[in-house]
């Protein structure tokens, strides 16, 4: 016997090889990760991007009542009506973010479109 080391393995080995490992990784989750991706990261932008939206929601609402207010001359009254209203918007963007709903108008369509894609997966993995 040698103390040679075998034929060092080729990159398109270890790429088959991570992929197949990936795959069982899935599937023993159950689930079919976001873009592909799975960790720590995807979790830490899906929170951020729940704080953008809540927050976003809320200042823009308020800022436009701000505005009116001012240009009508109804302080504060608009600025309350709007700050509720960015605050809804804000919630129902979070919701939608977090249920991985796409950008459809219409919480009711998003949802459908979502279940179709999952009908199509669950033909694509029974097939």
């Amino acid at each position: 016997m040698t103390d040679e080391p075998k034929e060092p393995r080729s990159i398109e080995d270890l790429d088959a090889r991570l992929r197949a490992a990936r795959a069982r990784e899935d599937a023993e989750v159950g689930g079919e990760p976001r873009n592909g991706r799975t960790g720590t990261g995807t979790g830490m932008g899906l929170g951020f991007r729940i704080a953008v939206e809540l927050v976003a929601g809320v200042a823009v609402g308020t800022l436009i009542g701000y505005g009116l207010d001012g240009w009508l001359g109804t302080r504060p009254w608009l600025m309350v009506l709007f700050f509720f209203m960015g605050a809804a918007a804000g919630v129902m963007n979070a919701y939608r973010a977090a249920k991985g709903l796409d950008d459809s108008v219409g919480l009711g369509l998003a949802q459908e479109r979502q279940e179709q894609r999952r009908q199509e997966r669950n033909r694509k993995n029974g097939s």
